[in-house]
């Protein structure tokens, strides 16, 4: 079965319908890296996602905070946990261990990072990788599905895109 694909987003509004579509289609035990350059639409996209999965408060960039935590989101599958990790500014593995971070990632979760070449060494492999690329106008997403976890993830977003 094919475990990626490429969408275009024309627009902020589509990059937050995306979200809201891996949202529905997300399933707990996820660690998905968003890749791209800053402005490319990656909290935008975690943004429409929590959204998706009825969240209604403010969504702010962990950019100096490391992560933000939403826990007890309801999906159709169930409570889960979602951390949003944003390591632009991470330059610590110190930091890292201290923090009990490596605690985020279990089977209740889904954990959502960007700028994770920033501590590719101590974070888990990836379930998804999600790429961002500006275009002219707008941007292409395209994803990169590696786990089982992610082929039941990757079907859903198609089943809910088709």
């Amino acid at each position: 079965m094919d475990n990626n694909f490429t969408l275009d987003l024309a627009d902020e509004a589509a990059t937050l319908a995306f979200g809201s579509t891996l949202g529905k289609a997300i399933i707990p035990n996820l660690t998905i890296y968003l890749h791209g350059d800053l402005g490319a639409g990656k909290t935008t996209l975690v943004r429409g996602l929590l959204q998706g999965l009825g969240f209604s408060g403010k969504v702010k960039s962990p950019t100096y905070t490391l992560v933000e935590p939403y826990e007890n989101l309801t999906t159709e599958n169930g409570l889960l946990n979602l951390y949003h990790f944003d390591l632009y500014r991470f330059n610590d593995e110190e930091e890292w261990e201290s923090a009990g971070f490596r605690d985020y990632f279990n089977a209740e979760s889904v954990c959502l990072i960007e700028w994770p070449e920033k501590a590719e060494h101590i974070l888990p492999m990836p379930d998804i990788d999600i790429y961002f690329k500006i275009k002219p106008t707008g941007r292409d997403v395209h994803i990169d599905g590696h786990s089982l976890n992610a082929h039941a993830c990757v079907k859903n977003i198609k089943e809910l895109y088709s």
